[in-house]
């Protein structure tokens, strides 16, 4: 009998918190360390998101657990950095919250445009 690990049901998930959005986006093109990600979202926010210690940590923690991210290993980092980078299972569910928004944002606008008329 072979071993195979349950993946959460993905039409069930709820929609992500912007923070978690945003570290997931942030470790889309390469994996980062903690102070790298805080530093990547303020940026990609355009300086509207900072997270602090205890959220960025705490989010970490919880998509660690959920096989959304994984720990890398950085050989160039003289200090003991711990470094993570975004999974196969994390990229789908970032792309499944990104077209849940798209709908939204879809919706929303033409919703805005027959009021206008």
């Amino acid at each position: 009998m072979r071993h195979v690990e349950k993946q959460p049901d993905v039409t069930k998930t709820k929609p992500l918190t912007e923070p978690v959005v945003f570290i997931l986006l942030s470790l889309a093109d390469e994996p980062r360390h903690g102070y790298a990600l805080m530093k990547d979202i303020e940026a990609l926010s355009g300086g509207r998101v900072r997270l602090r210690t205890g959220t960025l940590y705490g989010a970490l923690r919880r998509l660690l657990e959920e096989a959304w991210i994984e720990r890398f290993q950085q050989s160039d980092t003289s200090r003991e950095k711990q470094a993570y980078r975004l999974t196969s299972f994390g990229r789908k569910q970032l792309q499944l919250e990104l077209d849940r928004m798209k709908q939204l944002t879809r919706a929303a606008s033409s919703r805005l445009k027959t009021r206008e008329v």
